[in-house]
């Protein structure tokens, strides 16, 4: 499953100069954004969903998503916003979806990530906190099976 990070403040890009190692000069989870990500982790216990691994973006607003959803996470590159820069994003696309489609756990393999990075992947485009369901196919290598809501 894909999911774009949780509500941000502001709404829509990162503040100019914003840089990857410094979280105060990016877009952040206020406190609804970080109920949203708890509830998103409620929702996945609730619904009995197992979680096996979970990638984060090494933006701080996916991987303190993915923290207070489901505890353990890894950050991966690939997952990173190509939003200011689409040089990398054919190069991102298909790292990603090459590591959907060689999953081969049990349980489910949770991707938090941005919407410019679902839309390439899957054509959906997502709010914050939304998701996107796909599965493994030996076919097409993946398929989209729908959009979720977890908020």
């Amino acid at each position: 499953m894909l999911i774009r990070h949780a509500r941000t403040i502001p709404d829509f890009g990162d503040p100019p100069g914003f840089r990857l190692n410094d979280c105060k000069s990016q877009r952040y989870l206020p406190n609804n954004g970080r109920e949203q990500s708890r509830y998103t982790g409620e929702r996945f216990l609730k619904e009995g969903i197992p979680i096996g691994l979970v990638l984060s973006s090494e933006w701080c607003r996916c991987y303190e998503a993915a923290q207070l959803a489901f505890g353990a996470y890894e950050t991966w590159s690939p997952l990173n916003s190509f939003f200011e820069d689409y040089s990398t994003s054919g190069q991102q696309t298909k790292a990603v979806a090459e590591r959907i489609e060689s999953f081969t756990g049990k349980q489910n393999l949770i991707l938090i990530t941005h919407r410019v990075n679902i839309t390439a992947l899957t054509g959906k485009t997502v709010s914050q906190g939304q998701g996107v369901v796909v599965c493994r196919d030996t076919e097409q290598g993946f398929r989209v099976l729908g959009t979720i809501e977890l908020q």
